[in-house]
């Protein structure tokens, strides 16, 4: 049985679905889940990553777990806690969701030291891992969901400032294939979409899936700042800005893992956009 953490996520509501789809049995978990967010066959229990214990009946008779980071709630995590439940229940092996950010902003709090004590803790667990670094997601462009169904129009800082982001899809691809097989232990793979795209470009993705055009208007980073911190802490806030801002160049490398996991290439995000357009109607 696979656990899958963060189940009604960007992430995790679709490995969900792929494991399902496989004839996995699956326990998917998140703090407010209901049976309507999951699939037929899949059981559904709510629990709080930020209280282990919770998580216990979780893990019980489980063999494989797919830990999500704890987001912008990360810092409320015992992740060694969680791991010593997980394993007392019967896991042996973790895929750990993590961020590109520990190896490019390993000076930023909330990106690089907290996320590599979660992976430090998960290496150090005895069981089978596998993590997984993602960069930029493509789903980040759903905070523009209100003002195109509203207005058709984008607000966002660095317009021409490209990414490789990525479609959550390849992201649970990549994690079931690391939760379902062997060969993956031990193993860091970095994910990016096929491509570095502008926020620009993504609205006319967006606009070309509409049928309609987008407006785009671009923010200054004070803007753009004052925007964020309704919603995230501030060092989380600036770390965001310099990724979007002034990427690393290990921030702009297109990356291969999805490709060598999934043998294709990743998704474009206006394959994305397609894909999701029923959010921007």
């Amino acid at each position: 049985m696979i656990v899958v953490t963060g189940a009604t996520g960007n992430t995790g509501r679709p490995l969900v679905r792929m494991l399902a789809a496989a004839g996995e049995k699956v326990t998917a978990t998140s703090r407010a889940i209901a049976e309507g967010d999951v699939p037929e066959g899949v059981t559904h229990r709510q629990a709080d990553l930020a209280d282990a214990e919770s998580l216990r009946p979780v893990f019980d008779g489980a063999d494989a777990l797919f830990l999500q980071n704890g987001g912008a709630s990360a810092h409320t995590l015992n992740v060694a806690d969680i791991l010593a439940a997980a394993k007392s229940g019967g896991v042996e092996r973790v895929v750990l969701l993590s961020s590109l950010g520990v190896k490019t902003r390993p000076e930023s709090a909330s990106h690089g030291v907290l996320g590599l004590s979660i992976e430090e803790a998960v290496r150090e667990s005895g069981l089978d891992w596998t993590i997984l670094r993602p960069g930029n997601f493509d789903s980040n462009t759903y905070a523009w969901a209100a003002s195109v169904r509203a207005e058709r129009t984008v607000a966002a800082p660095f317009a021409d400032v490209a990414l490789p982001s990525v479609d959550p899809g390849d992201i649970a691809g990549v994690a079931a294939a690391a939760l379902r097989e062997d060969g993956h232990a031990g193993r860091i793979y970095e994910l990016t979409g096929p491509a570095p795209v502008k926020p620009r470009e993504q609205a006319e993705a967006i606009g070309a899936a509409l049928g309609e055009p987008i407006r785009f208007v671009e923010q200054t980073p004070d803007q753009a700042r004052a925007q964020m911190m309704t919603f995230m802490p501030a060092d989380v806030v600036e770390t965001t800005l310099a990724v979007l801002g002034a990427p690393t160049p290990a921030e702009r490398r297109v990356s291969p893992d999805v490709e060598r996991v999934l043998g294709r290439a990743p998704r474009t995000y206006a394959e994305w956009a397609r894909a999701n357009v029923a959010a921007f109607r």
